[in-house]
């Protein structure tokens, strides 16, 4: 290569290197979209809800929430996985979509371990086993009893086939050497609903749905599926206490973003998120509701998911848990 033409291949190199470099310091210059794959209201649509308006402000560009339900989950997450890996297009997901249903729908549109860049797991908050306030299990020995006395009578609702709280219901029976009748119902609402009304013996609920229903007596609680009590449950033993330590169950919620990411651009969503989970308000409002904020960083959500895929699928696995 002659000495001018060399010359000219650097400065062009170094245009476009710094022109890359701007384009990623701009970022963003136009609204970034948040896909729920859920219909409005539910968990992960509360916290996409409550950190968007902090995350507005951080990026400097609006954050439009859009809900994709429709396959529990993998609508949305099939979508985002298809966008454009420029941060223009992320995902808030609970764990089902990423760790559970992937093991009980046949073609999936993703693969939930290469297709994302995982951001952070946001919030956890655990399953709690609760029954009807004049039930007359008092607590998870009279239960266990019961289902003992009567192998496979006692039913237990769940927010769907394959939800986190079917799989805590599989767990318990599974560690309490029980069984009982799987009642799935089309979304958490319904279950509680018939729950407080005493049409089910018993349920296993993320803490954040039932809380109210507990402070209002409608609710009698027997454990907590966690690692530790619950801030908003402490005198609430877990299932570790009472001799059932497998029995853990927790449903979270993330943020993803499709494959590909430029580092920068990565960080800055990370910490637009972040910023969102510690908005002073919105911490208030999570922890009062019985959410935990974990704000991983994403080469710990990568762990985490990693384990949980693990651990989920050897349950529906062994116990030949179905989505039907």
């Amino acid at each position: 290569m002659k000495p001018n033409s060399f010359i000219k291949f650097l400065v062009g190199l170094c245009a476009m290197l710094a022109c890359s470099a701007l384009m990623a310091e701009a970022y963003p210059t136009r609204a970034i979209i948040l896909v729920v794959p859920f219909p409005p209201g539910g968990s992960t649509d509360q916290m996409a809800r409550a950190i968007a308006p902090k995350m507005t402000e951080e990026l400097g560009q609006s954050v439009i929430i859009d809900n994709k339900p429709g396959a529990t989950g993998t609508v949305g997450a099939g979508f985002v996985k298809r966008a454009a890996p420029d941060g223009y297009t992320l995902l808030a997901t609970s764990l089902g979509p990423l760790v559970i249903v992937p093991h009980l729908l046949p073609n999936v549109p993703y693969n939930a371990a290469t297709d994302f860049d995982y951001i952070t797991v946001g919030l956890q908050s655990p399953n709690v086993l609760v029954v009807p306030a004049n039930s007359p299990y008092k607590t998870v020995a009279d239960l266990i009893a019961a289902e003992k006395a009567n192998p496979g009578k006692l039913s237990f609702g769940s927010s769907g086939s394959g939800s986190s709280d079917h799989l805590a219901t599989e767990i318990f029976w599974q560690q309490t050497g029980t069984s009982g009748i799987h009642v799935p119902y089309k979304g958490g609402g319904p279950a509680i609903t018939d729950a407080i009304g005493g049409q089910l013996d018993a349920l296993f609920a993320n803490v954040n749905s039932v809380i109210q229903f507990i402070r209002a007596g409608k609710l009698r609680v027997l454990a907590v599926a966690g690692t530790k009590r619950s801030p908003v449950l402490l005198n609430v033993p877990t299932f570790g206490e009472l001799g059932y330590k497998e029995v853990v169950a927790y449903s979270w919620q993330a943020v993803v973003a499709p494959k590909g990411l430029q580092p920068d651009v990565k960080a800055k969503i990370y910490k637009s998120v972040i910023a969102g989970l510690n908005d002073p308000q919105n911490k208030k409002n999570f922890t009062d509701l019985g959410y935990e904020i974990v704000a991983s960083t994403p080469e710990q959500f990568v762990q985490y998911q990693a384990q949980e895929d693990q651990r989920w699928n050897k349950l529906i696995e062994s116990r030949n848990i179905t989505a039907n």
